[in-house]
């Protein structure tokens, strides 16, 4: 079911703006898709699952959005990330967007962790979010300026346990946005961090979301709502318009209030 976009604000700035989304294909992903076509941006996304990237493509259609780009792409491959930014300038222009927001926050225990299964991990949740900001920034550069939202999580900042690869990816993210929020600044490139809380997709619904799971959002979220992808495309919008002109360097939690 796709969003009221009607309700919520839009934001002229964007409009034919080129955004590349990875991990664009289900999840917080697809919403983030969804939101910025129905600001009439020139959306690209990347992502392994074809099918659902395809249906989603589909379906944006069928609803009369502009339908996005969709180009499969394996992020652990950063030579085929490479290709696709060169394909996305050519054919759309200079990418004026990027939401890095692909990851994968599989459990894992400890003692079975080997060093494969980390440096798998780290490029599944991190490198990748590097090597696109550092594609497109010449673009980006070229073009005066544009805006990188980087993806993090709150499961570091409350110290959750169970996955320790990924939570230290994810806070490494923090890092990464300040350095490169440094570094791109005087060419008028401003990047951030967008941290979720748990935000209810398909995937955790499936794998995790319980009576347990209900009953610690309910204690934990100040807000009692359930957190659903577009709370989280909603800010990333935010971000990457020109209504956060002077917003960089910074993490934006969206998790309902968690304590």
């Amino acid at each position: 079911m796709l969003a009221d976009h009607q309700r919520f604000a839009r934001y002229p700035s964007l409009a034919d703006r080129v955004v590349l989304v990875t991990g664009g294909g289900s999840g917080i992903g697809a919403s983030l898709v969804e939101h910025f076509c129905a600001q009439r941006a020139r959306v690209a996304f990347v992502d392994v699952n074809e099918a659902a990237s395809r249906e989603l493509c589909q379906t944006l259609k069928d609803h009369d959005l502009p339908e996005p780009w969709f180009l499969p792409c394996d992020l652990r491959d950063i030579e085929a990330l490479r290709a696709v930014v060169t394909q996305v300038v050519e054919k759309l222009g200079p990418i004026r967007a990027l939401v890095n927001n692909a990851a994968n926050d599989d459990r894992h225990k400890i003692a079975e962790v080997t060093t494969e299964y980390w440096d798998e991990r780290m490029t599944v949740n991190l490198r990748h979010q590097f090597f696109a900001s550092q594609m497109v920034h010449p673009h980006m550069r070229d073009a005066g300026g544009g805006a990188i939202v980087n993806f993090g999580s709150i499961s570091w900042m409350v110290g959750m346990g169970g996955m320790p690869a990924y939570t230290t990816a994810k806070a490494a993210v923090h890092g990464l946005t300040r350095s490169l929020a440094r570094d791109f600044g005087p060419d008028n490139i401003r990047v951030n961090t967008v941290v979720p809380g748990w935000v209810l997709t398909q995937r955790q619904l499936d794998l995790w979301y319980d009576e347990a799971g209900e009953r610690t959002i309910d204690e934990r979220q100040c807000l009692k709502s359930k957190l659903l992808p577009p709370d989280l495309a909603r800010m990333v919008l935010f971000l990457c318009a020109d209504d956060s002109a002077m917003c960089t360097s910074q993490e934006f939690i969206v998790d309902g209030g968690w304590v």
